[in-house]
């Protein structure tokens, strides 16, 4: 009697698990439409073959909840929810639950010939604003960008004396658990797509180290009678943060005509800025094998950064040289005339490279078993002017390391590790840090400790494991400062505005002229070395 009961419970659980999913569809399909990821004549089409995905033989029967969602995760996740009782993933983690995601999404949004078309055609109806605005939108309602993930990226603002420079501590990325780790270790080295940025990745179904991409979409252009193609990061970090990237899987080189392409770019998105990761190790991006820049529709605290002098040179008519109140060294050369301004650019990317002044521990080039390796580089960053001019910061990158600096001279020195030991890269360098995740919670529980709690004092002083206490200098120095009786709300901020002013520190430490006299007037001397007066 009992094994007929458990029986019939469990069925009746799953004919409920069942509807609930039917629901979900019927409701991811209305979603799909109204949000014009699908057209009226797909609408059938999308539903059978989400019902085939999850093996279910007829659409829901029932009232249907036609309320607005602002995004189709709740219905996602019952739906995911519903394939890990079925079989459809192995183990309800993160990992598996997107893999999952991006293949429900995929079903029900249109081919990318489709999306393609559509972006032509806004382009050329209503302007390129208009067109990227709708395939922003786009990206958001396929949830290929996640943005309840992104919601929960903790974000403040921090006056600086260089300006309001932006703190992010960043929670979109998914944590992989230790066996996830574990088992991608054992994977072959990946062949297909060969990275992340790879064309390839469009509708790519992904597997445990590598994500699935099949509610991707990209949109061609061409830069300098190349082919490229343009997409929306899945975890943007700022508003409207686009990734170009190389139609091939070539490795990112700066040279002139990643110059040219930048300029290029701007030409055709006016209302974007683009830039570069460097293209050596340490001072450059996460992923060096493809060449990509990044962009979007944001304005940095590096664009606001004011003027400290402006020069210029008789063999650049009409371009502008500006040094800037940064922590990291900027040139910005401003023109109306990009061919002039291209010429320019490169004659100072040129001049750096070879460029050395040891005085202030700047070498271009070092020995290595009777090779010289090159040290110099810069990050560009290029946008148009409200006038309608161009501007181009050239950022002056250097990665020599010593004993005394092993991960990188001009790099986050190891004070600073317990905040962020990665390499600063395009984003950070104009002024908006994406610090770990792990600090959310550390930093929350660092100010419990300013609010006068002793044993997780004890705790992440005395304990090595504990998570704080690569923290405890500077724990003993904001006591020191705050003492250990403020309340949350004034030791959260406090802790917050520490951090913020950490990170200006840890630009400063990336910048190859120092901020002080001798810093500047090193600086001053390769202006002139360039060719350019005051």
């Amino acid at each position: 009697m009992n094994v007929n009961t458990n029986a019939g419970e469990k069925q009746n659980k799953q004919s409920s698990a069942a509807q609930e999913a039917l629901h979900a569809i019927e409701r991811l399909v209305l979603f799909a439409a109204r949000r014009r990821l699908i057209e009226d004549a797909d609408y059938d089409y999308s539903r059978n073959q989400l019902l085939s995905l999850f093996d279910l033989d007829e659409p829901y029967a029932g009232t249907l909840d036609e309320s607005e969602l602002s995004g189709p995760q709740p219905l996602i996740d019952v739906l995911i929810d519903y394939g890990y009782e079925i079989g459809l993933i192995p183990e309800n983690t993160d990992t598996y639950r997107d893999l999952l995601d991006a293949k429900i999404m995929g079903l029900v949004m249109a081919r990318p010939s489709e999306v393609i078309r559509e972006f032509r055609e806004i382009q050329a109806e209503k302007g390129i604003e208009a067109a990227t605005s709708r395939f922003y939108e786009l990206s958001i309602d396929s949830n290929y960008i996640r943005m309840d993930r992104i919601s929960k990226n903790v974000y403040w603002k921090q006056p600086t004396e260089y300006g309001d420079i932006e703190i992010t501590i960043n929670l979109s990325k998914p944590e992989k658990s230790p066996k996830e780790i574990a088992m991608a270790k054992l994977l072959p080295p990946p062949v297909y797509p060969k990275c992340q940025l790879c064309r390839e990745n469009v509708g790519y179904r992904g597997r445990i180290n590598h994500p699935a991409r099949q509610n991707l979409r990209t949109i061609p252009l061409t830069l300098n009678d190349e082919k490229w193609l343009f997409q929306y990061s899945p975890y943007v970090y700022y508003n409207e943060h686009c990734i170009v990237f190389h139609h091939d899987h070539v490795p990112m080189k700066l040279t002139k005509d990643t110059l040219r392409r930048l300029l290029g770019f701007v030409d055709q998105y006016p209302h974007y800025f683009i830039g570069s990761n460097a293209d050596l190790p340490i001072v450059g991006g996460s992923i060096l094998t493809h060449d990509h820049f990044q962009g979007g529709r944001h304005t940095f605290a590096i664009q606001n950064a004011v003027q400290e002098a402006v020069f210029h040179n008789d063999a650049a008519p009409g371009v502008s040289l500006s040094l800037v109140k940064w922590p990291m060294s900027v040139l910005r050369l401003s023109s109306k005339d990009q061919a002039v301004l291209l010429e320019a650019a490169n004659d100072i990317y040129e001049a750096w490279k070879v460029y050395s002044d040891p005085e202030v521990d700047i070498l271009s080039h070092t020995e290595q078993d009777g090779q010289k390796i090159p040290h110099n580089t810069v990050t560009p960053i290029v946008r148009r002017a409200a006038d309608g001019g161009y501007e181009m910061d050239l950022v002056l990158r250097n990665n020599r390391t010593s004993e005394e600096y092993p991960e990188g001279i001009f790099h986050p020195h190891r004070q600073m590790h317990h905040l962020k030991k990665e390499n600063i890269g395009l984003i950070e360098v104009m002024g908006l840090a994406i610090l770990p995740g792990r600090l959310k919670e550390e930093l929350d529980l660092i100010a419990n400790i300013l609010t006068g709690d002793d044993e997780l004092l004890k705790s992440a002083v005395g304990d090595e494991a504990s998570d704080l206490h690569k923290h405890t200098e500077w724990i003993h120095a904001l006591i020191e400062k705050y003492g250990a009786a403020l309340s949350k709300e004034a030791a959260v901020a406090r802790v917050q505005e520490e951090a913020g002013n950490k990170f200006a520190q840890i630009l400063e430490h990336a910048g190859v002229y120092k901020r002080d006299e001798a810093g500047k007037k090193a600086f001053r001397r390769f202006v002139q070395h360039l060719g350019y007066t005051e």
